[in-house]
């Protein structure tokens, strides 16, 4: 019997295959993806030696749903019987439908991830069914840990996950589009203004992550008084970018809600 079933060979699934056998949670052996799409299962034999990559569920200590919204029923049934726990990291299902597609007292963790898992940076939340208990949340960090930094809270505070960390790369993606077209209208060249615009949310990012500072006192650091950021902040108050980003996390929250309630 495998340790983990992956259900799901796409990219959060490939992510999630990667960054546990680098961090040493399981070794390929241990691990199993379910993936339909052939050239897929494939792709991933030849990435993961070691791991089973099939058409079909095997049986596993546990198993991640990581497959759309639309196919969490399938899978859940697909896997019925055959694992002992399950994690799902589908966006909108909530943990009363993932119980109900599954058998009685089936242990169920509920998780919102988001894409910078990809590169082993993730945040994730995760949220206990009414079979799971401590050792199943434990479980659900140690798999969500290998590609991030996970958090515990109540289902109900999900959708507000949603629309912070889960939306939230959108957001800084746009935000490094403006700071690359401001460069260019500065005058730069598109290629500096790109190079530099990535490395400033790269550099800021990680001394908001090692600094052990507040984004308050880092922001102070950089604001000389009469200074130049002291003028491009005073712009951005001016047009209310604070409110522009409290309401973009308000509507996706919003619309996390109306898609789980669906």
């Amino acid at each position: 019997m495998r340790r983990l079933l992956l259900v799901g060979g796409g990219r959060m699934g490939a992510a999630l295959l990667g960054g546990l056998i680098d961090g040493g949670w399981a070794s390929a052996s241990d691990l199993a993806v379910v993936e339909p799409v052939e050239a897929r299962r494939r792709a991933l034999a030849e990435e993961y030696d070691g791991v089973q990559v099939s058409a079909d569920v095997v049986e596993a200590d546990g198993a991640v749903i990581a497959v759309k919204p639309n196919d969490v029923e399938a899978a859940c049934r697909a896997v019925s019987g055959r694992v002992g726990r399950v994690l799902s990291i589908a966006a909108g299902v909530t943990l009363t439908k993932l119980e109900s597609w599954l058998p009685s007292g089936t242990p169920v963790v509920r998780a919102m991830p988001n894409t910078p898992a990809l590169v082993g940076a993730g945040a994730a939340a995760i949220a206990a069914g009414t079979a799971a208990g401590g050792d199943d949340l434990t479980w659900a960090e140690g798999i969500l840990g290998a590609v991030g930094t996970v958090v515990r809270v109540p289902e109900d505070l999900l959708d507000a996950v949603t629309g912070l960390s889960g939306s939230g790369p959108a957001y800084v993606f746009l935000v490094a589009e403006a700071l690359i077209d401001g460069g260019i209208e500065a005058g730069l060249p598109r290629e500096i203004s790109e190079r530099l615009a990535r490395q400033t949310l790269l550099g800021a990012a990680r001394l908001l992550a090692e600094s052990g500072e507040t984004p308050e006192e880092l922001r102070a650091h950089v604001t000389s008084p009469g200074g130049t950021t002291e003028a491009g902040l005073r712009v951005l108050d001016e047009r209310d970018l604070r409110a522009a980003f409290s309401a973009a996390v308000a509507a996706a929250t919003e619309r996390s809600r109306q898609l789980g309630s669906q």
